[in-house]
């Protein structure tokens, strides 16, 4: 189980070595994505929230990369944070997600990207639910189910 430490050791030190590598040019990313995938997975964006019925449906599944189909979560670590996005408290497996300090916005944070793609799929906090503490607060148009 990852926990904040770990977090912030992969942000600070590295990312686990991913399984394979996708990598394309912006062009190719924007014919295969829809306008709203590109601008939150290729531009780091952010999607408004509420504006997915995936922050509260929990139901059994996986959820992918929308660009390179990793398997980034499993549908048993997701919870309703009342954030307005999917929230989830530990990836698929350690090397699903990569980790980077975020200085944006005048805060310090963590952003996850796909450790596959590089797409960005959100931030990490220490605030969610035992055992991990951890909430993968993840915009919904950057993930598909599976």
């Amino acid at each position: 189980m990852l926990t904040w430490n770990d977090v912030i050791n992969f942000a600070n030190n590295g990312n686990p070595t991913p399984r394979e590598k996708v990598v394309k040019t912006d062009a190719q990313w924007q014919a295969m994505l829809s306008d709203e995938q590109y601008y939150v997975t290729r531009k780091k964006g952010t999607e408004r929230p509420h504006s997915s019925q995936s922050c509260t449906l929990l139901e059994p599944g996986k959820y992918a990369c929308v660009c390179c189909d990793n398997l980034l979560f499993d549908a048993d670590e997701k919870f309703d944070s009342g954030t307005g996005w999917p929230s989830f408290t530990q990836p698929a497996t350690v090397d699903a997600i990569g980790y980077v300090s975020d200085l944006s916005h005048g805060m310090q944070r963590v952003e996850v990207v796909c450790n596959v793609c590089d797409a960005h799929l959100g931030h990490i906090f220490p605030d969610g639910p035992a055992p991990s503490g951890l909430r993968y607060c993840v915009n919904a148009a950057a993930m598909k189910k599976l």
